[in-house]
């Protein structure tokens, strides 16, 4: 073979080399900047969840403070009720959002956060409907409750905080 055709060939070896690790190199940078943007989106989801966690339960407190008093202010409580309402409501479309951005195990421990809420969200009803009509037969267990329910819901958002921490940095 004579050296210009062995430098030719060497040539469209090189070419054909250099072209494949481009190829391959685009597709790894492709890849990573999918998955950059899969965590983005999971972050953004998982923060305005938090988010709406957080308003919804200083919304919460400020109702069990009120009803905690020995003469609750019935028209306060139910002003407060309105606002701790509305903030729920807003907690379920976020929630909607981390259930579909996934993964399964992070909409399972939404899922948690979701029950505990419910759990001290009927204490406080109870709370307030006996408020409304003036029994405090059940106000010392139900506050004890609610005090629990509170710690319990505590935990389970920060099992979720964890979880997301986790999906989001990528060990998940």
């Amino acid at each position: 073979m004579d050296s210009g055709l062995a430098a030719l060939l060497g040539a469209a070896i090189g070419s054909v080399t250099t072209l494949g690790a481009a190829i391959v190199n685009g597709r790894a940078q492709a890849r990573s900047q999918h998955a950059q943007w899969g965590r983005q989106h999971r972050r953004d989801a998982y923060a305005g969840y938090l988010s709406a966690l957080h308003d919804r339960d200083v919304a919460m407190d400020a109702v069990l403070d009120a009803l905690r008093s020995d003469q609750p202010d019935l028209p306060d409580v139910d002003e407060k009720i309105g606002r701790f309402i509305t903030l729920a409501r807003e907690v379920h479309r976020a929630c909607e959002v981390v259930i579909l951005e996934g993964p399964a195990p992070l909409a399972e421990a939404a899922e948690r956060v979701t029950n505990a809420s419910s759990d001290l969200s009927h204490v406080m009803r109870r709370l307030a409907e006996n408020a409304q009509v003036g029994d405090a037969t059940h106000k010392a267990e139900d506050t004890a409750l609610a005090t629990e329910q509170e710690r319990t819901l505590y935990q389970a958002v920060k099992d979720f905080r964890l979880a997301a921490s986790s999906v989001v940095g990528g060990t998940t």
